[in-house]
């Protein structure tokens, strides 16, 4: 027979016990959903059959900025496998083979967007037998543009993100469950900002923070505006004390589709990332609601 003192103990326990399971039960709950909702975030095991793939990089025929980009782009900074170049054809061969991991240029549709603006992703990868390619086990997609815009300017985001899926990968490892919740605004929250240069693209900002004197009303420290090739110059010059936004929009005036910020370091450690539906009220670009959340 059990003491008083060990029902009383049992007793005391039992809330907590309860309220672990339901958070347990509603944590995996949330991920099934998103399961079913976007590409497959790749399991424990499959982190570890990554580490031990070689690399595919997906080159593009058509698309030149993007493969001159991310070709130098890797040759300098992936570290985590073994890697090689290869083109579509050689993708389709390859791509059921779990052996294989890929960084792979895709189009897609973000989150059923009512507005149907397609966008192009970075995505990191593992093969296997899923029939199609946006059912591949997936540990990080990123957007670099949307689908038909021929001039996105990219070019000085693709580093960082090379170095970012890398880290990301790590990450899953020991942070899965809190990364299957949140996706990439796990990272959101990092401290930093007040002792280092925040550059934002000048044509890429909402009306309301279109100027240094709008922005210091909620966001004190030091930013500066500029166009996409005073960033890259920048970057080169004065790195470790810089982060920079990444944004990207759907169509010009479109009033439809979603749009997305990132800040990144030149390191590929990612400060902030955030994504939102676009409408006539709630226009493109970063915003002084996006300056309040960082």
């Amino acid at each position: 027979m059990k003491s008083t003192m060990d029902l009383k103990a049992n007793k005391g326990f039992m809330p907590n016990n309860i309220l672990n399971r339901y958070v347990f039960i509603l944590a995996i709950l949330l991920i099934s959903f998103a399961a079913w909702a976007n590409p497959p975030l790749a399991s424990k095991q499959q982190i570890g059959m990554f580490l031990n793939s070689k690399t595919c990089v997906v080159l593009e025929n058509v698309n030149i900025s993007y493969t001159a980009n991310i070709k130098d782009a890797v040759q300098k900074y992936w570290k985590s496998t073994e890697f090689e170049f290869i083109n579509g054809q050689e993708f389709e061969k390859r791509r059921f083979d779990s052996k294989y991991s890929f960084i792979v240029l895709t189009k897609g549709v973000f989150d059923k967007d009512p507005g149907g603006i397609s966008y192009n992703y970075i995505r990191l990868v593992l093969g296997g037998p899923a029939s199609e390619i946006t059912n591949m086990p997936e540990f990080c997609s990123i957007p670099i543009s949307y689908t038909d815009d021929n001039n996105a300017d990219y070019e000085y985001v693709i580093p960082a993100i090379v170095q970012f899926m890398q880290k990301h990968v790590k990450n899953l490892e020991t942070r899965h469950l809190l990364i299957a919740l949140k996706g990439l605004k796990y990272y959101n929250g990092a401290s930093g900002f007040s002792n280092k240069v925040l550059l934002f693209n000048k044509d890429h900002m909402a009306s309301n923070a279109n100027t240094s004197e709008k922005i210091r009303t909620v966001y004190p420290y030091y930013v500066k505006l500029l166009g996409s090739s005073e960033i890259i110059k920048e970057l080169s010059t004065n790195p470790a004390n810089t982060l920079f936004d990444f944004h990207v929009g759907a169509p010009q005036n479109s009033g439809a589709g979603k749009c997305f910020d990132m800040i990144f370091d030149v390191y590929g450690n990612l400060y902030y990332f955030n994504s939102r539906k676009i409408t006539n009220d709630n226009e493109d670009g970063f915003n002084l609601k996006d300056f309040q959340k960082i």
